[in-house]
């Protein structure tokens, strides 16, 4: 079976922090849901960055979606379909109401206005989110931002979800409706928590970032 995404010898330095990934290999099938955990500063945003070209390795190298990326144009291929789930929601939030956000990215991609609405009202209803489409987005609460943020990304089809810390925030109930959705998606997953009962819920199989190492949990 060829993999979705594979990281091949990653390696990343920060000119402060020094090496924080080391040669680190990995790769997503299909139907896979697969934590990555470890302690903060361990290097596991920074991976996914790598994963979709945000930042550039010191060597190494992604092969996704059938072949290798090395370029900018690569890696806007890869973004398209590699939906990222930023850790703070207010990094991917920029448009004036939540039904604007979630239409964005199908815009992006060509649909008409009217097929996007549609798209990102779908979205919102799966997420549990009905009635908040002409909510002014900065003026929402943490929780409702993280599942504001999640529909922006969903609504753009991607095959693969990359996402950093989803249930942040998010009240008990608000919770396990995010698990069953997640649950109940097509698309392969990389997904970072600190949450264990979060993560026992969902993955398929778990890895941990230690030393600049991914390794099985």
């Amino acid at each position: 079976m060829t993999a979705l995404i594979t990281a091949e010898q990653l390696s990343y330095s920060y000119p402060v922090r020094g090496l924080v990934l080391d040669q680190v290999n990995m790769s997503l099938y299909a139907n896979e849901r697969v934590s990555l955990e470890g302690s903060n500063g361990a290097g596991k945003t920074t991976f996914l960055n790598l994963l979709v070209g945000l930042n550039k390795p010191k060597s190494g190298r992604v092969i996704a979606f059938g072949r290798e990326r090395s370029v900018e144009a690569d890696f806007v291929e890869v973004r398209a379909n590699a939906g990222f789930l930023f850790q703070d929601p207010d990094d991917q939030l920029f448009c004036p109401t939540v039904l604007e956000d979630v239409a964005f990215g199908p815009l992006n991609q060509g649909k008409s206005m009217d097929e996007s609405k549609q798209i990102a009202t779908e979205v919102l209803e799966c997420l549990g989110m009905v009635g908040f489409e002409e909510r002014v987005t900065h003026q929402l609460s943490g929780g409702e931002k993280r599942l504001i943020t999640l529909a922006a990304v969903l609504a753009m089809r991607p095959q693969v979800l990359l996402l950093d810390e989803p249930s942040n925030a998010l009240d008990k109930a608000a919770r396990l409706r995010l698990i069953d959705v997640l649950n109940n998606l097509p698309q392969a997953m990389i997904i970072i928590s600190h949450e264990p009962s979060f993560l026992d819920a969902l993955v398929t199989r778990r890895t941990r970032l230690e030393r600049g190492k991914i390794i099985d949990a």
